[in-house]
C-alpha cells in the first residue's frame, strides 16, 4: 500500500508541474494589457510602461515563472493587481462559500443518485427503470444557469420561499438560515451532478447483478437488500467512486455560473472579475488551487480504489 501510494503521490507532483507551465503560458498568452486595464483607456503610455515595470511584465518570461513557482511553494501567489491584497488571503477567503456550496451538492447528488441507480438497475427494464432513466437525461440536458434562474424565479420571486441572493455562513446566521441561502445554488449544482452518477450507478449495478456470485447469492437465501448493498454496490463502487471524485472537482469549478447568479462571494465570482481585469496573479492563483484540488481529489480515490479492491494493489506492486 505504501509503494501504491508513493507512485500515485510522485504521478501527482509531476501532474501539478506540467499544468504550473500550462496555466502560466497560457494566461500571458491572452491578449489584454493589465497595466492599460488598470490606469484606463485615458492613461498616457508613460505611465502605462512605468505601471508594467513596477509590476514586473517587462522581465522575461522564464523569470516571472520562476519567481512565481517559487514564491508559490513557499506559500505565496503573489498580489492581486486589482484587489491590491495578498492572492493566498483573497483565495482563502473566497473559498469558503464555494468549498460549502461544493459539499452540500456532493451530498445531496449522493444522496439522491445512488440509490436510485441501484432501484434502477433492480427494476431494469421496467417502468421504474425507464422513468429513472428519463430523470437523468432530464438532469443533463438542463444547464446549471438555466436551472438556477427558473429555482429562483419560481421558489423565491413568486412564492417567496427562499432568497434569491446573497450568502449567510453559520457562525453569523444560524444553521437554519444558512440553509435557506444555499439550498437553491446546492440544488441547482447537485442535479446535473446527480444525474450523471445515476446513470453510473445503474450501468454499474446492472453489470455486476449479472455475475455468478450474486446468482449464489440469491440461490442462499439471502435478502436482497442485503445482496444489492452489501455484495452488487461493494463490487461496483470503482467507477462510482470516480465518478463521484470527477463532480466533486466539478462542483467546486463550475459554480461560478450560480454564484453569479445568486451572488455569493465565492471562487466563482472571483476569477469572473479577475479575468475581466487581467489579473494574472489572481488568476494563476486561483487555477493552481482548482488544479491542486483536483489532483488531490483524485489521490483519495486512488486511495479508496486499493481499499474497496485490494487487486488494485496487487497489480501495482507486481
Amino acid at each position: 500500500m505504501v509503494r501504491y501510494l508513493r507512485n500515485r503521490i510522485l504521478s501527482a507532483v509531476c501532474t501539478l508541474f506540467i499544468l504550473s507551465i500550462f496555466i502560466f503560458s497560457i494566461i500571458h498568452l491572452t491578449p489584454g494589457d493589465p497595466a492599460r486595464i488598470m490606469l484606463g483607456a485615458d492613461a498616457s503610455q508613460e505611465a502605462v510602461d512605468n505601471l508594467t515595470q513596477t509590476l514586473g511584465l517587462n522581465d522575461p518570461l522564464i523569470k516571472q515563472y520562476v519567481d512565481w513557482v517559487l514564491n508559490a511553494l513557499h506559500g505565496d501567489l503573489g498580489t492581486s493587481y486589482s484587489r491590491n491584497g495578498s492572492v493566498t488571503s483573497e483565495i482563502g477567503s473566497s473559498m469558503g462559500p464555494t468549498v460549502t456550496l461544493a459539499v452540500w451538492a456532493q451530498v445531496l447528488t449522493i444522496i439522491i443518485a445512488i440509490p436510485l441507480g441501484v432501484f434502477a438497475a433492480k427494476k431494469k427494464g421496467k417502468i421504474a427503470d425507464s422513468s429513472v432513466v428519463a430523470f437523468s437525461l432530464l438532469g443533463i440536458s438542463i444547464p446549471s444557469f438555466l436551472l438556477s434562474l427558473l429555482l429562483a424565479i419560481l421558489l423565491g420571486v413568486r412564492l417567496q420561499w427562499l432568497p434569491v441572493a446573497g450568502y449567510k455562513t453559520i457562525t453569523e446566521s444560524g444553521l437554519l438560515t444558512h440553509l435557506r441561502y444555499i439550498v437553491l445554488p446546492v440544488i441547482s449544482l447537485a442535479l446535473m451532478q446527480a444525474a450523471m452518477l445515476t446513470r453510473m450507478t445503474r450501468v454499474s449495478m446492472i453489470d455486476v447483478i449479472n455475475n455468478d456470485f450474486i446468482k449464489t447469492a440469491k440461490a442462499k437465501g439471502l435478502k436482497e437488500r442485503r445482496i444489492l448493498y452489501k455484495h452488487a454496490l461493494k463490487n461496483a463502487l470503482i467507477p462510482i467512486l470516480t465518478t463521484i471524485g470527477q463532480t466533486f472537482a466539478t462542483l467546486l469549478s463550475g459554480a461560478a455560473v450560480v454564484e453569479t447568479v445568486f451572488n455569493i462571494p465565492g471562487i466563482g465570482q472571483l476569477i469572473v472579475n479577475s479575468v475581466s481585469k487581467r489579473d494574472y496573479p489572481m488568476i494563476q492563483g486561483i487555477v493552481l488551487v482548482i488544479s491542486l484540488i483536483y489532483i488531490i481529489i483524485n489521490l483519495v480515490i486512488d486511495f479508496l480504489y486499493g481499499m474497496v479492491d485490494p487487486r488494485i494493489r496487487i497489480g501495482k506492486k507486481s
